[in-house]
C-alpha cells in the first residue's frame, strides 16, 4: 500500500484554483489513467476539494485492475464519491449515464517489449484515446482534457532553449524510439477532429518531465533515480555524460495547471505544462545532493564530448501564463526535499 498524499500538497493544490471548483458540484467525471502519477494527483486532489467543498462531485475511474488499485490506494478506492470501473482503456464498457468531464490520462510512456513494445504502445494510445473520445461524444460530455507530451515537438533544436506550441517539428516516425511521440501526434489530431465532428471542448496538455510523490525511484526518470541513490547512501549515479537538459515540475502544480486547463483553458487549443526553468542532469545531481545533504559524491559513466550536441526538452509556457495566469510556485530544491521526503528522508 502506497502512503497517502502529503496533506500540505492537497491543500496547496485548492489554494492555488479558489475558484474551479463550484463547476464542478454535482456532476460526474469519467477519469482514465487513474492509477498512474497523473491520475492519482488528480483524483485525490478532486476528493480534497469535495471534502473541503461539500461539492457532491462523482467519479468513475477506469482500471486495468480494480483490486490492485483497492491494494494500493484503499482511502480512495473506498471513497464514496468513487466508482471503479474494470477495464481496457481500448475496449472498456461505457458506463451509463452523462459525464459532462472527461479527462483521458492513460498512457505508457515507452514501449516495454514484455508488453509488445512499440506495437502495443500504439494500439493503447491512438485506441485507447479514440475510444475514450467515442465514450466522451456519446454521453453527454462537454469538457475533455488529454494528457499530451512535449514529444510531439520532437528533437528540440539546439537554437531554441524552451520550445513552445508554436514549433511545428515532429519525431522522426522511423526512429526506435518515435512512437510515443508519433502516438501523441496521432492522438492529437483525433481529440481535434472530434472536437470539430460532435462539438467537444477538448483540451490538450502537452506534458513535459515531473517530480513529486509517487515518482518511480527505480525506472527512466533521472529525478527519481538521484533521490534513491541518496536514499541508499551511495553516489549519485549519472548513466550518461550529464550535459541533457530537462526541466521539472513538481507534482502540486502539475495538478492545478491541469484541473485549469480541463476547467478555463479554450477548446481546441494545445499548452505546454511543465518548468520553464533548464537544468543539465548534471546539474540536477549536484542540485539534489545538496538539497538533501549528501557527501558520497557524484559518478558520471561518460565524459562529455566537446562539440557534441546538448538534448533538451525544455518547454516554453508563456501562452500558459498569459492566457491562464499559470505559474510553477515550488522551487526545483523544495521538489527534491518533498520527494525526498515522502520517501523516508528524514533531514530538514
Amino acid at each position: 500500500m502506497a502512503q497517502p498524499l502529503p496533506k500540505e500538497d492537497l491543500d496547496f493544490i485548492l489554494r492555488r484554483t479558489p475558484d474551479l471548483w463550484e463547476e464542478l458540484r454535482n456532476e460526474r467525471i469519467f477519469l482514465t489513467g487513474g492509477t498512474g502519477f497523473f491520475g492519482v494527483w488528480l483524483l485525490e486532489s478532486l476528493l480534497a476539494a469535495n471534502g473541503a467543498k461539500a461539492l457532491g462531485v462523482r467519479i468513475t475511474v477506469l482500471t486495468r485492475n480494480p483490486e490492485a488499485f483497492r491494494r494500493s490506494r484503499p482511502d480512495s478506492a473506498q471513497h464514496p464519491a468513487v466508482t471503479l470501473l474494470s477495464g481496457d482503456v481500448r475496449d472498456f464498457a461505457f458506463p451509463l449515464g452523462e459525464f459532462r468531464y472527461v479527462i483521458h490520462a492513460a498512457t505508457e510512456t515507452w514501449a516495454r517489449p514484455e508488453s509488445g513494445g512499440p506495437v502495443d504502445l500504439l494500439d493503447v494510445i491512438l485506441g485507447g484515446t479514440e475510444r475514450v473520445l467515442r465514450f466522451a461524444a456519446t454521453h453527454g460530455t462537454e469538457k475533455f482534457l488529454f494528457t499530451s507530451s512535449g514529444a510531439v515537438y520532437g528533437l528540440q533544436p539546439q537554437n531554441i532553449s524552451q520550445i513552445s506550441e508554436q514549433y511545428l517539428g515532429a519525431p522522426d516516425p522511423l526512429a526506435l524510439d518515435g512512437a510515443y511521440g508519433e502516438g501523441k501526434r496521432g492522438a492529437e489530431a483525433l481529440c481535434a477532429s472530434y472536437a470539430r465532428q460532435y462539438s467537444l471542448a477538448c483540451k490538450i496538455a502537452r506534458c513535459f518531465a515531473f517530480a513529486g510523490p509517487l515518482l518511480a525511484l527505480d525506472q527512466h526518470f533521472a529525478f527519481g533515480n538521484f533521490i534513491r541513490d541518496v536514499l541508499r547512501r551511495g553516489p549519485i549515479h549519472i548513466r550518461g555524460d550529464g550535459t541533457a537538459r530537462r526541466s521539472y515540475m513538481y507534482s502540486a502544480d502539475l495538478a492545478s495547471w491541469l484541473w485549469t486547463m480541463l476547467l478555463r483553458a479554450p477548446a481546441a487549443e494545445a499548452f505546454n505544462v511543465g518548468s520553464p526553468q533548464s537544468v543539465s542532469i548534471k546539474e540536477l545531481a549536484m542540485t539534489v545532493q545538496n538539497a538533501l545533504g549528501s557527501t558520497a559524491g557524484i559518478k558520471i559513466d561518460r565524459q562529455a564530448m566537446e562539440g557534441a550536441p546538448v538534448q533538451q526538452y525544455v518547454p516554453c509556457v508563456q501562452k500558459a501564463e498569459r492566457c491562464l495566469g499559470l505559474r510553477c510556485e515550488v522551487s526545483l530544491e523544495e521538489a527534491i526535499r518533498k520527494t525526498a521526503r515522502y520517501y523516508g528522508w528524514t533531514g530538514p
